[in-house]
This record gives C-alpha cells, structure tokens and sequence, in this order.
C-alpha cells in the first residue's frame, strides 16, 4: 500500500467511525444500540473501539479490489473527513 493509499483509507476509517459513533443522521441507530446492549452501546459510542473494527474491513476491501467504485466511495469518505478536520481547525482558529 502506498502513502497515499494509507492517508486516504486512514481519512475514510476516520470518516466512517465519526458517522457511526456522533454524527446525527445515525442517531436512532446508536440509541437503539445503546438500549439494547451494554456492549454494542459502548462500541457505538467510542471512537477508538469501533474503529478498531471498521479499519481491518476498509483496509481489506480497499487492498483487495480494484474497481473504480470502491475508489470513488473510499475517495469521498476521505475527502469529507478532510473537510470536516479543515473545518474544526478553521473555527479553532476564528475564535
């Protein structure tokens, strides 16, 4: 895997754990995870935890296939993880 391969996978497991574990429009998920289950409430909940699962999986789709597809969807997790750290860091620094 080359170095830029590494950052764009890195940017979307980023990307794909933050959707799952904060973002609002998988909100029902984590609650009804959390109702139903100490341990798939917590996993849902942590950053850390979850992407300890999400990255072995992207990693394996992303060294395994080759399709255009797959590029385009990691490519845009990555891209939107980008924007959403420049944003963060943008308002860190207006403030």
């Amino acid at each position: 895997m080359t170095a830029y391969r590494l950052l764009v996978a890195s940017l979307a497991t980023y990307r794909l754990t933050r959707l799952f574990t904060a973002d609002k429009i998988t909100e029902r998920i984590r609650e009804a995870l959390i109702a139903r289950s100490d341990f798939f409430g917590y996993l849902i909940t942590c950053d850390w935890c979850l992407s300890i699962w999400i990255a072995p999986a992207l990693s394996s789709i992303v060294m395994t296939t080759d399709t255009t597809i797959i590029d385009i969807a990691v490519h845009a997790l990555a891209l939107s993880a980008a924007t959403g750290l420049i944003a963060t860091v943008e308002k860190r620094l207006d403030t």
